[in-house]
């Protein structure tokens, strides 16, 4: 099957917020202070528009199937945040979750980002080894001004 990497646009906010929600729904991220809930996940498209944010989708022909963005942590031109890192089931295990992480963090060196953070959940284990092979380190605490108050997994990465 051939996937494409596109970013997002407006025809998509519908589709992607169901996927974001299901995939969360599947890892127990329901509910106040997880990514599923933050009110942009009903129209990302007009969340990451701006010139320091991007949202990219992979798709096949028929089917958008995941998806990860990155935008400015809490406005900075330092931080950046590697956000909402999604992937349907069958799309997993085929390197799309590295090649998504890979055009988000090349973005956010060429918008001139010196750190990227993200935080998730313990049991995502697949997309935490992920980020530890791509360099991210693990964090003590979060970085101040989170909103993400229920994940307990936070790490960085110098660009």
């Amino acid at each position: 099957m051939s996937y494409e990497i596109q970013e997002i646009k407006p025809e998509h906010d519908i589709k992607v917020c169901e996927i974001i929600k299901k995939v969360g729904e599947e890892y127990g991220a329901i509910g106040e202070g997880f990514g599923p809930s933050d009110s942009e996940v009903v129209a990302m498209s007009q969340h990451y528009k701006d010139e320091r944010s991007s949202l990219y989708l992979v798709a096949t022909i028929e089917n958008i199937v995941g998806g990860s963005g990155v935008a400015a942590f809490n406005e900075s031109v330092k931080f950046c945040e590697l956000r909402k890192l999604f992937l349907l089931p069958k799309s997993r295990g085929l390197g799309l979750g590295k090649k998504l992480t890979d055009k988000c963090l090349e973005y956010a060196k060429n918008k001139g980002y010196k750190k990227c953070y993200l935080d998730t959940l313990t049991n995502m284990k697949s997309a935490i080894a992920l980020y530890e092979k791509l360099g991210f380190i693990h964090l003590d605490q979060p970085l101040e001004g989170t909103i993400h108050n229920s994940c307990d997994v936070w790490m960085l990465k110098e660009l």
